[in-house]
């Protein structure tokens, strides 16, 4: 039977002191404060994997970054991944990886790729009068916007105005 653990406090965590070598403080139910010789202090979710079953860590952050009350919400939250059969450091591998993904496929990234390839095949000063304009009209208000969140209403109420100056182009 498992051995029952007492809760970490607050007063316990700040008084916590470096040693030679690391060592854990425990809170119950796999969540640990890792205290490092220089110290650090690491918070860490100790479970076993779905499928293969092994012993993994998974890093909830810094203290005091991160409270104990904040961490221990983390180590519930990665609890219920468990419990639906999901690795939590898989899932949160794979969240920053599709956010990353999504801030890297704005129109602005795209555009700068696209630049820099329609620079080769035009003059210089072609490219240059493309880029002001692009970077003029649209950029300001769809630069940051992900490619797939850009809906062609959005993209007509900004062009809208150019095309009644006479800026056909």
């Amino acid at each position: 039977m498992a051995k029952k653990v007492q809760p970490l406090t607050a007063t316990q965590i700040k008084q916590a002191k470096p040693k030679e070598k690391e060592y854990n403080l425990g809170d119950g139910d796999g969540l640990s404060l890792k205290i490092k010789p220089i110290g650090t202090k690491l918070w860490r979710f100790s479970y076993y994997h779905p499928i293969s079953r092994k012993r993994l860590n998974l890093a909830l952050g810094k203290y005091p970054d991160v409270s104990l009350a904040k961490a221990r919400t983390k180590a519930i939250e990665a609890r219920e991944l468990l419990a639906d059969g999901i690795d939590p450091k898989e899932h949160r591998d794979t969240t920053l990886r599709e956010k990353q993904l999504e801030l890297s496929n704005t129109l602005q990234s795209v555009f700068d790729d696209w630049i820099e390839v329609k620079r080769t095949s035009v003059k210089e000063q072609t490219a240059k009068k493309l880029k002001q304009r692009i970077e003029k009209y649209l950029l300001p208000d769809l630069g940051q916007c992900p490619l797939s969140d850009i809906t062609a209403p959005q993209a007509i109420k900004i062009i809208k105005p150019i095309a009644n100056q006479g800026k056909l182009e």
